[in-house]
């Protein structure tokens, strides 16, 4: 039988329920199907997993223990949940259609497991709702750890960013600003019936009213736009770039804060990142742009034992990370993160500020940048990093976007930003002399 939207959904999200990411499992299984069927499958995955929590918790209030290790199937169950909880579809087609899912997945004696299961959620909804609601993991659909960790560094703020990672992020355009100012491309988009706002603090950043796939965006192709969201585009007027400038990269891929470096100024750009297959991806990002950089496929941190060139005014180090602050976008990072991640990710990130500091020019300026909200993988790195490096100077960043640290500046994802760390640097020309 042939692949539907439900059978692929499942297959998704029991393939992130095993560790794999949603960007890898999610290719593969749109081949077969038609661009509407593709259209609902993201619908189904991507939603499924954002109440994942919710979602498992109700399938284990009424499956026995016996059935709960069968990942796929209950994938499948979720995925019926989901579509009776959440989207406009007829409850009727809703579960006759994930029914038949069991025998594209070669399941065919689950069928009256799964039609008996959903019909009892659309008899009894109110009652097993109620048995989960003091259930914080079920209520705001994210892992006990994340919640812990979020109380404890978001203490006034925990509840809305929990809420806000569970609603869908909006599609963010940053208009190159060496084709056209933002307002001239405002006005392209309304002629070709696109609605989008401006985002006060990103001088580059519209928000479209609703997300469009890029082929029907308007200049996309030529490289007049492209899309990246408001929080990532901060980094380059927080690098403080000038004309002529030598601007490291150290994490480029996949190229957007690269193109926007050249977009924004006359700047020699070296971007590094360890993997050449990503690496690619920010040549063909470039090449569409009509933009010009130095690409490197090395490990950033050891960058310094083999290069042999002048040092570099501006470093962006945009270090990996836990991606907390974009689970809007990928709510597969709530189910693959685990709690021992993080203090691994922060170790990463204080080795490679420690490794490309020495190829930072005195005066030079680095921007060190996480997409996430965890204190330990942004304030509590850079604070690390000052305490052992004396020729390091804290620069404040005064904004009125997100909230200052003591080291550093965040902002809470919701609205038109993700969430995102900054902090800016400034080697000190006395003590590096």
């Amino acid at each position: 039988m042939k692949p539907t939207p439900r059978s692929a959904a499942a297959l998704a999200v029991a393939a992130v329920l095993s560790g794999r990411s949603l960007d890898d499992a999610l290719p593969p299984l749109e081949t077969n199907l038609s661009p509407g069927d593709r259209s609902l499958l993201r619908a189904l995955a991507y939603g499924t997993l954002r109440d994942h929590g919710r979602l498992a918790a109700l399938a284990q209030r009424m499956l026995k223990s016996s059935l709960q290790a069968d990942t796929l199937i209950c994938a499948l169950i979720e995925v019926g949940l989901f579509q009776l909880r959440s989207l406009r579809v007829s409850p009727h087609a809703a579960v006759n259609e994930t029914v038949l899912a069991c025998e594209i997945l070669g399941r065919p004696e689950r069928k009256p497991l799964l039609n008996a299961l959903l019909r009892r959620f659309q008899r009894e909804r109110e009652a097993l709702e109620a048995a989960i609601a003091s259930d914080l993991t079920a209520q705001y659909s994210h892992p006990s750890w994340l919640i812990e960790a979020l109380q404890r560094d978001w203490p006034e703020h925990w509840q809305s960013i929990l809420e806000r990672n569970n609603e869908q992020a909006p599609m963010t355009l940053r208009v190159n600003r060496r084709r056209q100012d933002r307002d001239t491309y405002r006005a392209t988009l309304a002629a070709a019936g696109l609605a989008a706002h401006p985002v006060e603090a990103a001088p580059d950043a519209l928000v479209l009213e609703h997300p469009t796939p890029v082929e029907r965006i308007p200049g996309f192709i030529e490289g007049q736009v492209s899309v990246q969201d408001a929080a990532a585009q901060r980094a380059v007027d927080l690098l403080q770039l000038e004309p002529g400038l030598k601007v490291l990269d150290a994490c480029s891929a996949p190229g957007g804060k690269t193109a926007h470096l050249l977009e924004r100024a006359d700047v020699e750009v070296l971007a590094v990142d360890h993997n050449a297959q990503r690496l690619d991806k920010v040549r063909d990002t470039l090449r569409r742009l009509d933009l010009k950089a130095d690409l490197l496929a090395r490990d950033a941190a050891l960058l310094k034992d083999r290069w042999g060139g002048a040092p570099f005014d501006r470093i962006l180090l945009d270090a990996p990370c836990s991606g907390t602050g974009v689970i809007r976008r990928h709510p597969d990072i709530k189910w693959l993160r685990r709690a021992d991640d993080i203090p691994r990710l922060a170790d990463q990130q204080l080795r490679l500020l420690f490794a490309l500091w020495p190829l930072l020019a005195p005066g030079g300026r680095m921007l060190f940048a996480t997409c996430s909200v965890l204190a330990a993988e942004g304030e509590e790195v850079v604070r690390q990093f000052f305490m052992q490096q004396a020729d390091a100077k804290h620069e404040a960043i005064d904004a009125n976007w997100g909230e200052a640290r003591r080291f550093g500046r965040r902002i809470a994802p919701g609205g038109d930003f993700d969430g995102f760390y900054f902090a800016a640097l400034r080697k000190n020309r006395r003590a590096a002399a």
